[in-house]
């Protein structure tokens, strides 16, 4: 399993904690301002705003607090957001990208800066790392919609290039220009998914050991910590038994 997969998982169980859940509903509203004020306010003419939406109600965050963040769009006076990338290695050479969504460049990168000194890593120049990742469009399901048949039947009907199906739910990729066409084909067919989004999918990964793999999901988890990131993928594998104490 990939690390950013796992570290998902990790976070899910974390997010019962209240200062997370939180701290995840403003990274989700300040993506659903964003989006809007990038866009037109309706989601059924905007994909990124729908992508948010569909991210918000994932978490299970209230639809209030989803209009709220739509209306600040439309109030002229939103900070103006820069959405920038860093890339970096962590523990074992491990390759991390980091999406930010920032009203102050410096703020952003001092605290990534930081966090990858803090964990023994390093930040690299643009590009240094995400040729060793595939930028695809991501749709999630739960398990119990569809086979993993039926799931890989209708993706490949809709044009997808790949699905992962398991007992946490189906994983169908797409490329970036066709990943909006295949969304819409599978949520007629299904309905709205867990989750649409574009993301930094690993072409391959790297084993480290529960030490190193350690550090790297506490990098990951301090990222997370910045109000600033969005995302974090890395492209590691970890045991199931670091795992279960990480998530403990």
């Amino acid at each position: 399993m990939a690390g950013h997969s796992q570290f998902k998982n990790i976070m899910h169980r974390k997010g019962r904690q209240d200062a997370v859940k939180s701290k995840l509903f403003g990274k989700l509203a300040r993506e659903i301002t964003v989006s809007a004020k990038l866009g037109v306010p309706d989601p059924a003419m905007n994909p990124r705003l729908r992508a948010a939406i569909i991210a918000a109600r994932a978490e299970n965050m209230p639809k209030d607090n989803i209009e709220r963040a739509i209306k600040k769009a439309l109030g002229g006076d939103t900070e103006n957001y820069e959405e920038i990338r860093y890339e970096g290695f962590g523990p074992g050479g491990v390759a991390v990208i980091v999406e930010v969504l920032t009203d102050n460049r410096n703020r952003a990168a001092s605290e990534v800066r930081a966090s990858f000194t803090k964990s023994g890593g390093n930040l690299a120049e643009t590009g240094a790392v995400s040729f060793m990742f595939a930028h695809v469009g991501l749709i999630e399901y739960d398990a119990s919609v569809a086979s993993a048949d039926a799931m890989l039947e209708a993706a490949i009907d809709a044009g997808a290039d790949d699905v992962v199906s398991g007992e946490s739910g189906h994983e169908i990729y797409a490329a970036t220009e066709s990943y909006r066409e295949v969304a819409k084909a599978l949520e007629q067919k299904f309905g709205e998914p867990r989750k649409a989004a574009l993301v930094w999918k690993p072409q391959n990964t790297v084993e480290v050991d529960d030490e190193q793999g350690e550090k790297v999901l506490r990098l990951i988890e301090q990222l997370n910590d910045s109000d600033d990131v969005q995302n974090v993928y890395a492209n590691f594998e970890v045991s199931d038994s670091l795992v279960a104490k990480m998530s403990a």
